[in-house]
């Protein structure tokens, strides 16, 4: 089975420039047709509140129920554009989301700059809400986080943490070599894991295929976290303005020979799949 573990829907496209297809181009309708022309069997839906998407999460919703063996929902919780970003009472309205839509998991974008949410008794409470119910949490945040991400693991190793596009380790503005510092460690934590996706940030040449710059992060994310602590994601539909959803996949496939065969399909959906099973078990 073939898990994509970052995709997003939504029902107007929230990028400029404006497209002339603005009502599919992002849609969940498509975003199948892509699964199935890969051969791809379930993908997770983070939902972003951004430009024009302040119904993402209802769309997502809408998206699950439509095909419910396919698509995995994942609600946005006062992500960093959002007014309510880091504002108390986050754990409240997580409740609110949760009893509301039901997810499989909540998403976070947090900020580049690290002011100590994670560890403060606000960010504590999403977690251990977090533990109730049973979710994983999605995380789109800089190195800067590394740190605090590690402590939280810890302290709550039976909640999940996926963080998006290599640990935004291209994106980092003092250079790979310093996110790398921060990102790297030999602890072992089987519930902080790291997503193979987001190829075409961070590089002056975002068509270029294969990323061999991004792939020397995967190398060095998968000697030092593990194969167990990767999972694959396209980044559907954003990532088709530099690549196919085919090339996503298939820069793992086939250009990442550094991952052994054998577990390959647990990077390709294995690891997702079985977090998902043990979460609909919780």
């Amino acid at each position: 089975m073939i898990v994509d573990a970052h995709t997003h829907v939504w029902p107007r496209w929230p990028y400029d420039p404006p497209v002339p297809d603005d009502t599919s181009r992002g849609s969940y309708h498509n975003l199948l047709h892509a699964m199935d022309s890969v051969g791809v069997d379930r993908a997770l839906l983070i939902n972003a509140r951004i430009t024009r998407s302040d119904d993402n999460n209802e769309y997502g919703a809408e998206a699950v129920t439509a095909y419910p063996d396919r698509f995995v929902h994942v609600v946005d919780l006062d992500g960093r554009w959002a007014p309510a970003y880091h504002i108390p009472g986050a754990a409240d309205r997580l409740r609110v989301l949760v009893d509301r839509f039901r997810p499989a998991g909540v998403s976070r974008y947090l900020a580049p700059e690290n002011d100590g949410w994670l560890r403060s008794t606000e960010g504590r409470a999403v977690f251990e809400v977090a533990a109730q119910e049973g979710l994983f949490v999605n995380f789109a945040c800089a190195p800067s986080w590394q740190e605090d991400l590690r402590e939280v693991a810890r302290e709550f190793p039976t909640v999940t943490i996926l963080v998006n596009h290599l640990a935004g380790v291209t994106l980092w503005g003092g250079g790979v070599e310093e996110a790398l510092a921060m990102t790297l460690s030999a602890e072992e934590l089987p519930n902080l894991l790291v997503k193979v996706s987001g190829f075409a940030y961070g590089t002056d040449r975002p068509w270029e295929y294969p990323n061999r710059q991004a792939l020397d992060v995967v190398r060095a994310l998968h000697d030092s976290w593990g194969s167990h602590r990767l999972v694959w994601g396209s980044d559907w539909p954003s990532v088709t303005a530099h690549l196919s959803y085919r090339q996503s996949l298939e820069i793992v496939r086939e250009h990442a020979p550094f991952i052994d065969p054998a577990v390959l399909p647990l990077v390709l959906g294995g690891n997702l799949e079985r977090i998902l099973t043990q979460e609909a078990k919780a």
